[in-house]
């Protein structure tokens, strides 16, 4: 039952705040959402702001960014637990209800079966049963279910998005939730070892369209515009879309204004690293972007070199495709690349997230590399070449023993930034269902709803990973290494 909250704020200028002006308003939504469709097909005049997730939603309407927030019921509920300053306007917009997402016209066999086990959940009161013990938990106090997996059979792998508790979030390293466990005992009913693919919500039905998951279910919404797209279940559980707005501060600067900044930098480690083990999370995603990095160095740097000296050939069709080639990866935005690679080039090949991260950027790298090497190469005098070759190299020994050494001395310093924007550059691979630094991050703002600490410390590891880097290849010369 939804509770109507005062709208006006204490310390506010009297405005009108109920949402009766919500075709004049800056509203935030999740993109790709229903509250997204809902607003652009009834509130033309209303400017839209869209966010990946919840947490930077109810960030921009904490601060004043925007003077509503759209999404669905539970994530407001949610929201406002963690955030007294926020409240839900007591109307419903839409009545759809949450299903589980098929492939559009290929895979109707298990839509069917899947809608067989949703019927009998129903008349026997186990999907009342599973939707009252997710949301109606206290705050924090969701239950430790563990459903019986199969450890054989035929892979389902399902897409996720998991930022919408209670539906469907990350908890103790796992994944949990409403949608989570509905979706594990079908599974489990059907014969099916079960894989879960956490991306955001906007790829989902990307997702399902190029084969990389045989389903989803994350408070996904069954609407006339998706059904273009996709199939869908049965309905198993109803989640309106309603608005968020900000109501009065006072009382929460007053306690902050009260509490040291220590105090609250002790409670913001405790429940953003400490709580549930999220540290792990934040180990487990460095290492992935540590992996992706050196990967794609290593392949960047080696497809790099290949590249330059096609693009130095005397033979124009050799030098053509190089150029072609570096002004192609170049000329193309990295998180498109990365998701055309995934989606489309590599949809049906199996490969990882990491795999195809690792492959892209390296990729991306060697158009860079590949150009810094040709020019560092071409600023080497002729004569050193011509040296070589009165003292008795022939062609390769004088490129290899004389003119590459100077070469490397001069590109070693450009080569060295490139390779710290290679490590920034993976923080998107969140974008095809990696959890990386970034990604572990966002997971856990999902949960603490808190902006501050868990972007900060991404932002120092990244630093210090960037430095650290800087570091040790500033120490490296031609052949040596500095003691």
């Amino acid at each position: 039952m939804l509770l109507a909250v005062s709208c006006k704020s204490a310390t506010e200028e009297e405005t009108v705040n109920d949402g009766s002006d919500l075709n004049t308003s800056v509203v935030g939504v999740m993109t790709g959402s229903l509250g997204e469709m809902y607003l652009i097909d009834n509130y033309p005049g209303a400017t839209l702001q869209c966010y990946d997730d919840i947490t930077d939603a109810v960030a921009a309407l904490k601060y004043g960014k925007v003077k509503y927030v759209m999404t669905a019921y539970t994530n407001a509920v949610n929201a406002i637990k963690r955030n007294p300053e926020l409240a839900i306007l007591p109307h419903n917009y839409t009545n759809e209800g949450a299903v589980v997402a098929f492939p559009k016209g290929t895979n109707s066999e298990l839509r069917d079966r899947v809608n067989v086990v949703l019927s009998r959940y129903r008349e026997d009161g186990t999907l009342d049963s599973i939707v009252n013990r997710w949301i109606n938990a206290p705050l924090g106090q969701y239950p430790d279910i563990d459903v019986p997996q199969n450890k054989d059979g035929k892979v389902l792998t399902v897409g996720i998005s998991a930022s919408r508790e209670p539906m469907c979030f990350i908890k103790d390293g796992r994944i949990s939730g409403l949608d989570c466990e509905l979706i594990s005992r079908i599974a489990y009913e059907l014969g099916y070892r079960l894989q879960f693919m956490d991306m955001k919500f906007a790829a989902l039905v990307t997702s399902l369209a190029s084969g990389r998951v045989d389903a989803v279910i994350s408070n996904f919404t069954a609407t006339a515009e998706r059904a273009k797209a996709v199939d869908f279940s049965e309905e198993y559980f109803l989640n309106p879309q309603i608005l968020m707005n900000r109501v009065s501060v006072s009382d929460s600067i007053v306690v902050v204004s009260e509490r040291s900044w220590w105090s609250r930098m002790e409670e913001s480690f405790q429940s953003n690293l400490v709580a549930e083990k999220r540290y792990l999370l934040i180990l487990n995603g460095l290492k992935v972007t540590f992996i992706i990095a050196i990967l794609s160095a290593i392949l960047g740097t080696i497809l790099g070199g290949f590249i330059c000296f096609m693009r130095m050939s005397s033979n124009k069709i050799v030098k053509g495709i190089a150029k072609t080639y570096i002004d192609l990866l170049r000329g193309i935005p990295h998180v498109v690349l990365l998701m055309i690679m995934f989606y489309i080039v590599f949809a049906s090949s199996g490969l990882s997230g990491v795999v195809v991260a690792s492959i892209t950027f390296a990729m991306n790298f060697a158009a860079y590399v590949s150009e810094m090497f040709r020019t560092s190469i071409e600023s080497i005098s002729p004569g050193q070449n011509e040296a070589g070759l009165a003292m008795g190299f022939g062609k390769v020994g004088s490129f290899v023993y004389i003119v590459l050494p100077q070469a490397m001395e001069r590109v070693l310093p450009i080569y060295k930034g490139e390779l710290i924007s290679l490590v920034k550059m993976t923080s998107i691979v969140g974008y095809i269902a990696v959890q990386d630094l970034t990604k572990a991050g966002d997971i856990i703002r999902s949960r603490t709803f808190d902006a501050f600490f868990p972007l900060i410390m991404v932002a120092i590891i990244y630093f210090l990973l960037a430095w650290l880097l800087g570091y040790f290849l500033g120490r490296i010369k031609v052949g040596k290494i500095h003691r």
